[in-house]
């Protein structure tokens, strides 16, 4: 089953980037992008019922992600939001955990962990249902 993804990142080069890599390699396919927090938000609670997985930005070209992911708090069941940053902080992954992120992946070293995250959700039988090994500590830098 494919993950039918969409991507809020206002960078262009590292939104193909990542779209072309998750494509690949995780059976991603991604059903749209969005380059601020108005679009993100507007996309996602109009089309409840055609994503699977949202990819969030934190910082964005106008707002913020931790918009889009306050926004989506009542999305329905089994539909994952994951927030991959370059400011994965400790105190960032407390708020989103607040707003109810299922996990986080720093831009910068847990791209082959939000690959994995990604692989474990389109091939698992019920692909969408949390894993145990993807807290919102995801998994350290990859050898």
């Amino acid at each position: 089953m494919k993950l039918r993804t969409y991507i809020v990142e206002d960078n262009a080069t590292i939104r193909e980037n990542l779209i072309g890599t998750l494509e690949e390699l995780a059976s991603v396919e991604a059903v749209g992008v969005a380059e601020t927090e108005d679009e993100g938000k507007d996309w996602l609670s109009s089309h409840g019922d055609q994503w699977d997985l949202a990819i969030v930005d934190l910082f964005l070209r106008q707002g913020s992600g931790l918009g889009v992911l306050a926004a989506c708090r009542s999305r329905r069941p089994g539909q994952k939001m994951v927030v991959l940053s370059n400011y994965a902080t400790p105190d960032v992954r407390m708020r989103c955990a607040q707003l109810g992120v299922d996990a986080v992946f720093d831009k910068s070293n847990e791209i082959d962990a939000l690959v994995d995250y990604c692989i474990q959700h389109s091939t698992s039988p019920g692909a969408m249902e949390p894993v145990a090994q993807h807290p919102l500590s995801a998994a350290g830098p990859s050898a």
